[in-house]
């Protein structure tokens, strides 16, 4: 099926040119997107008579979205899930959380904006790219933690592996104190028995 671009589409092609895609592409994603138009004659000469509209349409929300890009890329969100003490999800970070993520914090994002390959299914630290414009894409960072206190401490570039191992040795620890506590314990007992039976004794040499 051909199509005319009504816009830039990665790894297809640039406004203004016909090419040749899969019918259910254009059906379900193209067209319905406004990305496109059906190659007619009717819509080819359509798309010639408004060509510089367009173009400089595209150019102003180019310079939006690259305004945008400026502030957005490389930054960090937290999006506090529960998970397991292995750090999977229950449940799964989409590009709506992303999209809510970053709202939140002041930015206009969309969530048709944020490209994930699959749902994020794991705590950490993951990048994900946000297209703000055919021509303008940036990367953010979704930090998906168990608590604020456990995103900081990611954020300062420790795993979820090494945070379960700190928090096992750190339990190691005092259990090693419990136990070091209760010998003391013990050996303080053992060092008053020995008097006890010096004062049994004494009664019995006066007699």
């Amino acid at each position: 099926m051909q199509v005319i671009l009504l816009e830039r589409v990665a790894k297809l092609g640039q406004m203004g040119e016909v090419v040749d895609v899969k019918p259910g592409y254009a059906r379900n994603f193209l067209l319905p997107q406004g990305k496109a138009l059906t190659a007619s004659k009717s819509n080819i000469a359509s798309f010639e008579a408004q060509k510089a509209q367009l173009e400089a349409r595209n150019l102003e929300t180019k310079a939006e979205a690259a305004a945008l890009a400026e502030k957005l890329d490389g930054q960090q969100f937290i999006v506090i899930r529960s998970a397991s003490d292995a750090g999977a999800l229950y449940g799964s970070v989409t590009t709506r959380d992303a999209a809510d993520a970053a709202t939140a914090a002041g930015f206009t994002v969309d969530k048709k904006q944020v490209v994930l390959a699959k749902p994020i299914k794991d705590l950490g630290l993951h990048a994900v790219h946000v297209l703000l414009h055919p021509e303008v894409d940036v990367t953010i960072d979704l930090n998906v933690a168990r608590s604020e206190e456990e995103a900081e401490l990611q954020a300062s570039g420790k795993s979820i592996q090494e945070l379960a191992a700190e928090a096992e040795a750190e339990a190691e620890f005092e259990i090693a104190e419990l136990f070091d506590d209760i010998g003391a314990a013990a050996s303080d007992d053992d060092d008053f028995a020995p008097e006890a039976s010096e004062a049994e004794e004494a009664p019995a040499e006066e007699q």
